[in-house]
């Protein structure tokens, strides 16, 4: 295929704040988890399909399957306003328990996504 690009699994996009590696990035209904640090300004790798050990709200258990939303800071089983739908989880996690396994979704679909 003449139009093809790249497999997607890992996009650039330009940072829109500091990012600290391992973090998770959001850019409108994109979500991907950082690659490596960057500066306000950088370009930025982010992988935004397979499985991460993400920050976990406190206050939410998961259990596996539930769909999984960024909040801004970390992923929690609420999908309220201007929460993200980023993935599904894929360990079973207490309420006071702060990371979890992920796995990312990619983009969301505007269903999925509250504003």
């Amino acid at each position: 295929m003449k139009n093809f690009l790249q497999p997607g699994n890992t996009v650039s996009i330009v940072a829109a704040a500091a990012i600290t590696s391992g973090a998770g990035v959001r850019v409108g209904v994109l979500f991907g988890v950082a690659a490596h640090d960057a500066a306000i300004g950088d370009d930025l790798e982010i992988t935004v399909t397979g499985v991460f050990t993400l920050a976990k709200a406190t206050g939410s258990a998961w259990a596996v399957g539930d769909a999984l939303y960024w909040n801004g800071t970390a992923c929690t089983t609420t999908s309220g306003t201007g929460n993200l739908f980023v993935g599904v989880a894929l360990s079973d996690q207490l309420s006071a328990d702060t990371t979890g396994s992920v796995r990312l979704n990619g983009a969301s679909p505007a269903a999925l996504t509250s504003t």
